[in-house]
């Protein structure tokens, strides 16, 4: 191959994974995390609306404990992969290929859009694995091991990209003292003064960071000790506790990573610890992309409770991805690396991991909010495509039919309660949602598998000469045959 054929010439040989990574940078960080985005939309616009339209004993299926959890994660999931794609296309509008940050977004937003569409399945149940025009589930759920694969494989990209790019490309001073080591021998008296210099940087960033992760992991413990559980609905209170913990993680986070330079070029075989610290990462950029959601979007009724939903849980596992870390931290100095991560990330022990899981009133308030008539559900179904009247389309037809079975039931709990008949347009309404459930619940019916199955005298495969063993045997039933 002619030095001329090399892509930005002799003076760029060696660049080319840099130029890899710059090129899969909108594939990676924008169209797959759209087809999640894309997930997360369709199931709290069809799987919501099914959930409040589907009924059980009598009561919507909505109503029941496991469907309010499942759909509560699919929303809370679904709002922090439409908040990370907002950032990630203004950063790639902006003329930026971030790899690292690209990376987080594929590996991320694909996990998360496989649980939206895993928990659309489990609401769904068996209206999403029969095939035909009225499932909008199954195509999805069998299309995204695609996106999990591709272009870096989730498992390669969590356990070895984001950390092994991102631990030195994100210090601020690892670059130079690589650098450093890269310059000729004619300049070696000057890459030893940087390379002291940066060293010394290196030490003094890491007991900053030890420092600053032990106060910020104290105050953010008060907080979260002294905090109201109501607090999320004033949007100034959830915004600036947020961001608190959101500083304590990364505070955190960085300690961690200069304790990483204790293993040295043994790093990039520690791919379990990679992990863990690649999950700390992206909880906490997704984070803060879930906050500057908020802070665009406010205003929308009961996006205070979803936004404290999502943030509660991406803690958590920022938190337990990071203890777990301190739990197993590998290598010769692995105890000791492992005393002074848990002594600066987490100073009092236990009670310096405050994040739990939501509450289970947050969780039903969510649900409730992503099956009924919402601005919530409005602006997840921004974007959803929907049929022309007259048209018999699934997902449209269960969004359209919502309003109309919550009316029906609200008219249906008041009669019950003031033991009264309804009136003509209360039995008119009832009965248009009771013939709107019975409609949308049901599941395409095929006369016949395939189209050879219909031809005349056809016979499955696995029948083929059963019959005709059967006519030589002198039994007549399996029990005697037996």
């Amino acid at each position: 191959i002619p030095m001329s054929s090399i892509l930005g010439g002799q003076e760029r040989c060696g660049f080319g994974w840099n130029m890899f990574v710059e090129c899969l940078a909108e594939g990676r960080g924008v169209s797959l995390p759209a087809g999640s985005i894309g997930a997360a939309r369709s199931v709290v616009a069809g799987v919501g609306a099914y959930s409040r339209v589907r009924k059980q004993f009598r009561v919507p299926i909505a109503e029941f404990g496991g469907i309010q959890e499942a759909m509560a994660k699919a929303g809370s999931d679904g709002l922090i992969t439409i908040a990370g794609g907002d950032v990630m296309n203004a950063i790639v509008d902006n003329h930026e290929a971030p790899m690292v940050i690209s990376s987080v977004m594929k590996q991320n937003c694909t996990e998360r859009g496989r649980r939206i569409v895993e928990c659309g399945m489990d609401i769904a149940a068996g209206s999403a694995i029969c095939r035909g025009d009225k499932n909008y589930m199954g195509n999805a759920y069998m299309s995204l091991p695609i996106a999990i694969t591709v272009e870096g494989a989730n498992i390669m990209t969590r356990s070895f990209q984001i950390i092994g790019q991102g631990l030195t490309r994100c210090h601020p001073h690892m670059s130079d003292l690589l650098k450093a080591l890269q310059l000729p021998p004619s300049e070696e008296k000057h890459g030893v003064k940087i390379f002291v210099k940066q060293f010394h940087k290196i030490v003094g960033h890491g007991i900053t960071n030890f420092f600053g992760s032990v106060s910020r992991g104290v105050g953010a413990t008060f907080s979260s000790a002294t905090r109201s559980k109501t607090a999320y609905k004033n949007g100034d209170e959830l915004l600036a506790y947020h961001e608190k913990q959101l500083l304590r993680l990364a505070a955190n986070f960085a300690l961690t990573a200069d304790l990483c330079f204790t293993l040295g070029g043994r790093l990039k075989f520690e791919e379990l610890l990679m992990g863990r610290l690649a999950d700390a990462l992206g909880a906490i950029y997704l984070g803060y992309a879930t906050l500057h959601h908020y802070d665009r979007r406010r205003g929308i009724e009961g996006l205070e409770a979803l936004t404290e939903h999502a943030m509660l849980r991406l803690e958590r596992e920022a938190q337990e991805a990071l203890y777990a870390a301190s739990e197993n931290f590998p290598g010769p100095l692995g105890p000791v690396a492992s005393t002074v991560m848990k002594m600066g990330c987490f100073p009092l022990g236990g009670l310096t991991r405050p994040y739990s899981d939501p509450s289970d009133t947050l969780t039903k308030e969510v649900s409730r909010l992503l099956t009924t008539p919402s601005e919530i559900r409005d602006m997840f179904q921004e974007g959803i495509y929907s049929a022309p009247d007259g048209a018999v389309h699934q997902m449209t037809d269960l969004i359209n039919a919502l309003p109309i079975c919550v009316e029906a039931d609200k008219v249906a709990t008041s009669l019950r309660r003031e033991k009264r008949e309804p009136t003509a347009e209360e039995t008119n309404l009832i009965a248009k949602a009771d013939a709107l459930r019975d409609a949308l619940i049901q599941v395409d019916v095929f006369e016949h598998a395939t189209a050879e199955e219909a031809q005349p005298g056809y016979v499955r495969p696995a029948l083929q000469g059963t019959e005709e063993r059967f006519a030589n045997l002198d039994k007549t039933v399996f029990r005697e045959a037996a």
